[in-house]
């Protein structure tokens, strides 16, 4: 009986033993592919919004507060507008909370990562206006600051700034030419986000390259659309001036994950082999 019990022990033991180890074998092959999954569902998913509605599932509305003493304006959900399939971020003299000024933005729930970005706007003139699409991440989300910029600088709105910043560390920008100005007309900006690269476009043509490994983002990021001024970024916005509301207008806006095919005729997904070096 006792070699029995032993026998019947050890042959338990043994069972649980082999069942463990295979438990260990398969979270070691999946554990990777778990994480890689995680990963890559901070890519977002594809989408193209004309605008034909503010769909509040994908976009959240700023209202109520500002991004910081350097921001002469207070987000205001008001200043938020759609007209004939035109998005409308408008700037207003307009007491709002602690600033003489209202502003609007609005931005993505959720993140997205590997893909093309594509925006069809026309920005907003003025001395110490910015008008901006850009992806952004950061501490108030519990991640790093990683960010790429489409920024037009209403003191001159023949050239828009491109610029990323990686933990919070930018130094990367660079002003390229707007033909007939970005407050004129509608132009096409966009930039192809790859985990080697990225490059930002101005109607199709490549304007810029990103490939320094150090100075390249790695965080799924929100997408943002915003018009706002600043009474103290002189240096960078030049001195602000009161020229009474001005609007940034905003046609369409995409993302196209990478590796999946173009969306609409006009995309650069269409017509460029972002995959070519």
């Amino acid at each position: 009986m006792t070699d029995r019990r032993n026998l019947a022990r050890n042959g338990a033991r043994n069972g649980e033993y082999v069942m463990r180890q295979l438990l260990l074998a398969f979270l070691a092959i999946t554990a990777p592919l778990a994480a890689q999954a995680a990963e890559g569902a901070g890519n977002g998913t594809s989408f193209v919004e004309n605008f034909d509605r503010l769909d509040l599932k994908r976009w959240y509305v700023a209202d109520g507060w500002s991004n910081g003493d350097h921001q002469n304006c207070t987000w205001s959900k008001r200043q938020v507008g759609i007209s004939d399939g035109v998005l409308k971020l408008a700037f207003t003299p307009r007491k709002t909370g602690d600033r003489n000024f209202a502003c609007g933005e609005i931005q993505t729930n959720g993140a997205f990562r590997y893909g093309t970005y594509e925006v069809r706007m026309k920005t907003a003139a003025g001395s110490g206006m910015n008008s901006a699409m850009f992806t952004y991440i950061g501490p108030t989300h519990g991640k790093p600051h990683d960010e790429i910029d489409f920024e037009v600088l209403g003191k001159d709105p023949s050239k828009v700034q491109v610029n990323q910043y990686v933990s919070g560390e930018g130094r990367n920008e660079k002003l390229v030419e707007v033909p007939g100005g970005a407050e004129a007309a509608f132009n096409d900006y966009a930039f192809v986000w790859e985990p080697d690269r990225i490059r930002w476009y101005v109607n199709g043509t490549l304007v810029h390259t990103a490939d320094d490994p150090a100075r390249l983002p790695t965080h799924a990021q929100k997408i943002y659309l915003s018009l706002w001024g600043s009474d103290t970024l002189t240096s960078w916005m030049g001195p602000f001036e009161d020229l009474g509301t001005r609007t940034m207008e905003v046609d369409r806006i995409a993302f196209t994950a990478l590796g999946e095919e173009c969306q609409f005729p006009q995309s650069l997904v269409c017509g460029v082999d972002i995959s070519a070096r």
